[in-house]
């Protein structure tokens, strides 16, 4: 009798921010299509609910985009299924200065502000520094018991899109970048493994085993999302339109109705 092999997926194939496209997605679906109105005025097609899990995706792809430069010597894992919830890490980074868990926040348009121990976004607290010490300490864990020797991994936040961000105070053990400071950041970094030590790490993050779980059989339709990008692209451009063009009609109105001014002034104060 024989036994069939089905190969293992590996993650270096799993595509970034696969997780947070496949919610967002799920949750669009339920959203009725613009009218051909609500399309000529530039409304939004993307609902409420799939806001964040949208703007959480394009996140993610703009920090695996930045992290495609690190270039040879370098693994990067994106959107890696952990335990067995529905959790997985943003991205995982496996090079010469060692292995980083990297958290992704999306704070578009928002004043981000650290300290040792807070982050806050537009006044608000967040878990940000917690969640991120969190994630590092259990990847460590479950790496270390994959490889069979201690792995040390270092917590990283990416903050994307943020209008300002102010550093009070350099948090102690999780490092917070902006998206356009991480890839100089990484390559700047002392050594800490060797050649034949990040491949061989790497071979083992690779391996969903290592993770606890194997990714669910979920297909997401990345094509689909593209569209979805693409019409709340439009969208936001149709409403810019329409704002420049109702500041546009104003002035031409105010100034139409100049001379009328004008002349009235004039009246006033030969009156």
């Amino acid at each position: 009798m024989s036994t069939e092999h089905v190969a293992t997926p590996s993650l270096a194939n799993r595509r970034p921010a696969a997780s947070v496209i496949a919610e967002c997605l799920r949750v669009q679906a339920s959203v009725p299509p613009n009218t051909a109105v609500q399309r000529f005025f530039g409304v939004s097609p993307l609902g409420h609910d799939a806001e964040p899990w949208y703007l959480g995706a394009l996140g993610e792809l703009e920090v695996a985009r930045r992290l495609d430069a690190l270039g040879r010597g370098w693994f990067v894992l994106h959107s890696v299924p952990i335990g067995t919830g529905s959790s997985d890490l943003d991205h995982v980074v496996i090079g010469p200065a060692g292995v980083f868990t990297i958290n992704t926040k999306h704070h578009r348009g928002q004043h981000v502000w650290v300290a040792a121990k807070r982050i806050l976004v537009s006044g608000q607290r967040t878990d940000h520094l917690r969640n991120a010490a969190h994630e590092a300490k259990r990847t460590s864990k479950l790496l270390s018991a994959a490889a069979g020797a201690p792995v040390e991994v270092t917590p990283t936040i990416a903050i994307v899109g943020a209008k300002r961000m102010t550093v009070r105070e350099r948090p102690a053990d999780v490092v917070v970048l902006r998206e356009v400071e991480l890839v100089r950041w990484l390559r700047r970094r002392r050594a800490a493994l060797a050649p034949e030590q990040v491949e061989r790490l790497a071979v083992v993050a690779a391996q969903p085993s290592a993770w606890q779980r194997m990714p669910e059989a979920e297909v997401v339709d990345h094509g689909a999302f593209e569209r979805l990008r693409v019409d709340v692209d439009r969208a936001s451009r149709r409403r810019v339109g329409w704002a420049f063009g109702l500041v546009a009609g104003l002035g031409l109105a105010g100034w139409a109705a100049l001379p009328l001014v004008s002349e009235a002034i004039s009246a006033m104060l030969a009156g």
